[in-house]
């Protein structure tokens, strides 16, 4: 049995065939559509197990269906700054106690509440990258996805939260610019290419 040829749609139109070692110099993509000739139809490129092993795709994924409105993104966010508040409040304390002097505590204090916008930014990147999730995403069942709906790369992370600065400027507007389309991204989620999504519709 020869090898499969399969036949790729590019901007709408079928192209090839193709053999598996062609396809890795083509545009193909997991949502990519393909077919042999034995196919009854077209099928996308993560749903075929040659593929998916031949170009890399780490899986199977689901497309997103549910996703994370401006409330829960909300509530998520305070939650993560109580959270990194709360443990920077902790080791303040703990550095008042061993320091018995008001004035360095209070320069500590002040340059302590400076870095915690980065303290802040970094929790987000590692949490996002390694968990998907935050905690206040975790607890409310919210993670954020690339478009195919898998973990975003790091470089998608950083850019994402980086490019938070860009949807806070001005007032907040880049948050707002979820309302005005149907996969709810901010700003900052359309620059990084990545969706917060939810479990279930609640």
């Amino acid at each position: 049995m020869g090898e499969n040829l399969y036949y790729l749609v590019v901007e709408g139109k079928p192209t090839g065939p193709f053999t598996t070692d062609e396809l890795k110099s083509k545009p193909v993509k997991p949502d990519s559509f393909l077919k042999t000739a034995e196919m009854d139809d077209y099928k996308e490129a993560h749903e075929i197990e040659e593929l998916r092993s031949a170009l890399g795709f780490a899986k199977e994924f689901t497309a997103p269906q549910y996703y994370a409105g401006f409330d829960l993104r909300l509530l998520a966010t305070a939650i993560d700054w109580f959270i990194v508040f709360g443990i920077f409040a902790f080791f303040e304390l703990l550095v008042a106690l061993y320091i018995d002097d008001q004035t360095v505590t209070q320069q500590n204090i002040a340059s302590g509440l400076l870095l915690l916008p980065f303290l802040k930014l970094f929790y987000n990147i590692y949490m996002e990258n390694y968990q998907q999730a935050t905690i206040g995403k975790k607890l409310l069942s919210i993670k954020v996805v690339n478009m195919q709906g898998l973990n975003p790369s790091l470089k998608q992370n950083i850019n994402r939260n980086i490019s938070k600065i860009i949807s806070t400027l001005p007032l907040f507007a880049g948050y707002f610019y979820l309302f005005l389309n149907k996969q709810q991204q901010t700003l900052h989620d359309k620059l990084a290419n990545t969706l917060v999504v939810k479990d279930r519709l609640i």
